[in-house]
Formats: C-alpha cells, structure tokens, sequence
C-alpha cells in the first residue's frame, strides 16, 4: 500500500479540528458555519485546510462529509471516513458528536505514534461499543497505513473469524504468550514453528485470562495496559437505557 501516515502536525491540527467541530456543534452553530471559520484558525503549513475546502463544498452540495473524507483517502484514514459515515446514515442511533469525539482520542493518540495493537484495539472497541458493524469496520482499518502487511491480512481474517471465535482466544493466539507457552517444556527447536505474533506476552496473557468472559472486561484490561484512550460511546444510546 502507498499510503504513509501523515506527520505528527497533521493529527495535531486534525484533534484540534474534531474538538472544535463538536463543541461548536453542542453551541448549535451549523456545520456550513463551522467549516468556514475553522479553516481560518488551522496551521497554513498542513494540509488540512484545504482538506477542510474540500468537505466545506461536500456538506454544501451533499449535506454531508463522509463521501468528501472518503475520497481524500491520501489524507483521511479509512476508519475516520466510517465513522463520520455511521454517524451520517438515515436513523442512525450513533451520533455525530460521539463520532467526533472518537476521531479527536484517535488523532491524539496518533500523535504519540501508537503501537500497531493500542491502534488496533481503539478502533475495535470503539466499533463494538457503538455497534458500528464488523465487517465494513475491519475493512476500514485494514486499510489505515498505519499497519503493515502482516496486520492488515490479519484484520481481514477476522470479518469471518470474529463470528466462530471469541476475540480474547483471537487475540491470545497470535501473541508472543501463546508461543511462550507452546514452548515451554520443549526444545529450543520450537522456535521454527512459532506463526504469527502481533501482541505481546503482557497482551497475550491479558487475552488468556479473559478467555470465556464478557469482551468489555477484555477491553477494559488492554485500555489499562496499552494505553489507548477510553472509547466514547453514543449519548443516545446511554440516554435510552
């Protein structure tokens, strides 16, 4: 894939963006509104203002930004497209304030450059909160260039997996602890028939205590662990139950 991750003032700039959007939007200013003014306050040295041009003419033309964040695939991910487009969608019960926030933690995160797994995590569990849908979710982040080959196979692989195994053994079995315990007791020849290792011992052995158990806590052990920001979830959705 060609694609790069963008430089570190980018997803400054992007927090910044996502944050302000949805405060403006809990003022009630309107989104045509906001797309104007914030292009002037944003770093002229990123790319994101003319990014900004671009969704300004869609949500003018459209209504909506999701198709404009699709097509500037070079800039937005993927996954930040699918966000804003679950939030968009007729009767969506996820909103476009939880979505924002969710890709405001996102580009924070990414400024501290991110583990591939911490990643990976935030963006499954921000999915599986907010019911977003597995299979054009994992899509979106198999193609974030954040992750490398190995990775992306990977997450493709579970659209099917993730519906006949639990995500705790998924995870558990391309860890460095599977292997550390396949090998235990045997030679050190072991070693040539170690797979694929995505997550680390600590990760793995996370994974394997929560084996049988409710995903949340599974989720709520990596976030302690791996750092990643607690995933936000629908305000709708809390509001109703």
């Amino acid at each position: 894939m060609s694609r790069q991750p963008l430089d570190r003032e980018e997803y400054v700039e992007q927090e910044y963006f996502f944050r302000v959007y949805r405060e403006r939007l809990l003022e009630s200013v309107p989104s045509q509104e906001i797309l104007q003014t914030i292009h002037e306050e944003l770093l002229a040295t990123t790319r994101l203002p003319m990014a900004i041009d671009f969704l300004r003419a869609e949500i003018l033309h459209h209504g909506r930004i999701s198709g404009a964040m699709a097509r500037l695939a070079h800039y937005f991910a993927p996954f930040q497209a699918f966000v804003i487009r679950c939030s968009e969608e007729d009767e969506s019960r996820f909103e476009q304030l939880t979505a924002l926030r969710i890709l405001e933690l996102e580009a924070r995160y990414r400024t501290a450059a991110p583990s591939m797994a911490g990643l990976f995590i935030y963006q499954l569990e921000c999915i599986a909160r907010n019911r977003l849908g597995y299979s054009d979710g994992l899509k979106a982040m198999s193609e974030d260039p954040v992750y490398s080959d190995e990775w992306r196979r990977w997450i493709l692989r579970l659209q099917a997996e993730l519906g006949t195994l639990e995500l705790a053994e998924l995870i558990y079995r391309v860890s460095e602890h599977f292997y550390t315990r396949r090998a235990a007791g045997r030679s050190k020849t072991a070693e040539a028939d170690r797979g694929l290792v995505l997550f680390g011992e600590q990760e793995g052995r996370i994974a394997r205590a929560n084996l049988g158990r409710d995903p949340l806590y599974l989720f709520a052990a990596l976030q302690r662990h791996l750092g990643y920001p607690s995933v936000p979830k629908s305000i709708v959705e809390n509001d109703t139950e």
